[in-house]
């Protein structure tokens, strides 16, 4: 199999070290359990939209139902979807080596925490949970007693809405999730980059950022990336394919 050798030399030489090895995923590896990426969900009645209509507070505001009701749709397609071999290779891994793998990934679901690595670093936060829009202007927070059934959900007190507890359009990603994501790509030996076109920012940026640190970086993505440059390995192939071989400690890799 394609540079399957080389690419296990370079973790198996990243050492036993705590964050040794880096993960970086991204939507490709969601999309192998059957969850369409951003674009791919604008589908059906939803492709008349604009993305900015439908993932940013602006669209939001205009029309509160409207992207509810979409999140609502994506929301159970996560549900339904189950990890695949790649997720549960990355579990077993993490397992395997307690502190030497840390997962950073772009993806809102929460196929990596079903399949075991609950502590993922979640840069794009999480589809299933929800927060409020707005802090409360009446008192200090609004609070989970306070929300009354909708679409979407409000505070009785202030009608303040509950949003999906994602990153939308125009938004910074959480500050602690990209600082610990930093130090990640900073100070790990071998970094692995898993299903992502490497066109999102700053996420793609991780990338350089660990190279510049030393570190060897493979690419697992079944379509050339925007970083391949980056890369001292590219393996053209899915989570699901190359993970369990690359990863599996008893496989001899040919």
């Amino acid at each position: 199999m394609q540079d399957l050798g080389a690419a296990r030399a370079i973790l198996q030489a990243a050492g036993e070290r705590p964050g040794a090895l880096c993960v970086l995923t991204g939507a490709g590896m969601s999309a192998e359990s059957g969850i369409p990426t951003f674009r791919d969900a604008l589908t059906g009645l939803w492709s008349r939209f604009d993305p900015a209509e439908l993932a940013s507070e602006e669209g939001f505001r205009a029309h509160p139902q409207r992207v509810w009701d979409w999140y609502a749709e994506r929301r159970e397609g996560v549900r339904r979807a189950e990890p695949n071999a790649g997720h549960h290779a990355l579990a077993a891994y993490a397992r395997r080596w307690p502190g030497r793998l840390v997962l950073v990934t772009q993806n809102v679901d929460d196929l990596h925490q079903r399949a075991g690595n609950a502590g993922a670093i979640r840069l794009h936060g999480d589809i299933l949970a929800d927060r409020w829009l707005q802090a409360c202007p009446q008192r200090t927070a609004c609070t989970a007693a306070d929300a009354r059934p909708g679409r979407p959900p409000h505070c009785a007190e202030c009608g303040n809405l509950l949003r999906p507890g994602v990153v939308w359009f125009g938004e910074e990603l959480p500050p602690a999730a990209l600082e610990a994501a930093r130090r990640a790509a900073e100070s790990c030996a071998a970094m692995l980059v898993v299903g992502t076109s490497g066109a999102v920012w700053p996420a793609a940026g991780l990338v350089g950022q660990a190279r510049q640190r030393g570190a060897k970086v493979i690419i697992v993505n079944p379509a050339p990336s925007e970083i391949d440059d980056e890369a001292n390995i590219v393996m053209r192939g899915t989570a699901a394919q190359l993970l369990p071989r690359l990863l599996d400690a008893t496989d001899p890799g040919d």
